[in-house]
């Protein structure tokens, strides 16, 4: 009876050690590209508001630290300075217009802490 609960508690330490590592109590990310290990390691070892963490299916995608609703500016500075004018939010949609260019920039709360956000591929130029 002892052997087998010190197996059953070996096996649920090495299960939660396995859990903790692969981030699986964080939701699943909108992209496949990247695990959310290194989703977290790319925000959490940089000074920078945002965070370029991939480019996937036509889209670039930026991770932000929620922080009471400031990821907003963060990613509109970030627009602005590639001459992208903020023009109005409808719901987690934010449009920018640039000459005769119009650019949605939508948002997705990932955690409580973190937010997506995805830019059409291009947005730059």
């Amino acid at each position: 009876m002892l052997k087998r609960l010190t197996i059953i508690t070996l096996i649920a330490v090495i299960l939660g050690i396995v859990a903790y590592n692969n981030r699986f109590y964080y939701a699943p990310l909108p992209v496949e590209s990247v695990s959310k290990k290194e989703v977290l390691q790319s925000i959490n070892e940089t000074s920078e508001p945002i965070v370029r963490i991939a480019n996937e299916d036509g889209y670039d995608w930026y991770i932000t630290r929620a922080n009471q609703g400031e990821y907003r500016e963060s990613f509109k500075e970030m627009l602005g300075k590639n001459g992208w004018e903020f023009e109005y939010q409808e719901g987690s949609g934010y449009f920018f217009d640039k000459e005769e260019e119009t650019l949605i920039a939508t948002t997705q709360m990932w955690t409580g802490n973190y937010v997506i956000v995805k830019l059409p591929e291009g947005w730059e130029e």
